[in-house]
């Protein structure tokens, strides 16, 4: 059984897919684009899950991103500095080269994992917002 299997929450972090439906896209560009690297879709473009249900929603995504960053530098630095025996200039110049590529990831990682927490994988939304698209659109006729 794997952790990245669709329905996953690792799924839709990992991949920054729609926690809902884990098939749209969360972000307008790809990964490590750094054109428009930090906007998002309104809403999901497969099963029409609003990503921003309220102003200031993504605030705690900054806490996490501060926790698991810290963590992830104190280890990175550890290895390289008493494991692989680095100086700690060459350790932190390694980390800051890192960060610098990856800091768009990082930051769209800690958006995924924040919108994790409070919404679930739901296998049958994107039929359901067809359902309603179609019965609205009937309504209109």
């Amino acid at each position: 059984m794997s952790v990245f299997k669709k329905g996953s929450k690792w799924n839709s972090i990992f991949a920054l897919k729609c926690p809902r439906c884990q098939e749209g896209e969360m972000f307008e560009t790809g990964s490590w684009s750094f054109v428009k690297s930090f906007d998002m879709h309104q809403r999901c473009p497969k099963c029409n899950l609003n990503y921003f249900p309220e102003p200031g929603y993504y605030y705690g995504a900054m806490f996490i991103s501060y926790i698991w960053m810290g963590w992830f530098c104190l280890i990175f630095v550890a290895f390289f500095h008493w494991y692989l025996e680095w100086s700690q200039t060459w350790a932190f110049g390694l980390l800051i080269g890192f960060l610098a590529i990856n800091f768009v990831y990082i930051f769209r990682i800690s958006r995924l994992m924040w919108i994790n927490i409070n919404v679930r994988y739901h296998p049958k939304a994107i039929e359901k917002y067809e359902q309603e698209r179609q019965q609205h659109t009937h309504d209109k006729i």
